[in-house]
């Protein structure tokens, strides 16, 4: 991990939302959970609730590939 950027939910975000919005995918909602303990596993968030979002650096060329043009 390289760092976490701070979220401020909305109302209506839910952990896969979120992690859409930052990863481009719904499947990382695990690394989100792991990092925000503080947080319960409601189906959706109030709004003004703080969530970290790990920084995930890329390891290699491929994985840029196999990312959707806007995560590139």
């Amino acid at each position: 991990m390289n760092g976490v950027l701070i979220y401020t939910t909305r109302d209506g975000d839910r952990w896969d939302t979120i992690s859409h919005k930052h990863y481009g995918t719904a499947f990382e909602i695990n690394r989100l959970i792991a990092a925000n303990p503080h947080l319960s596993l409601a189906e959706q968030f109030e709004s003004g609730l703080t969530v970290f979002v790990p920084v995930i650096q890329q390891t290699s060329n491929q994985q840029q590939q196999d990312m959707p043009p806007w995560m590139r």
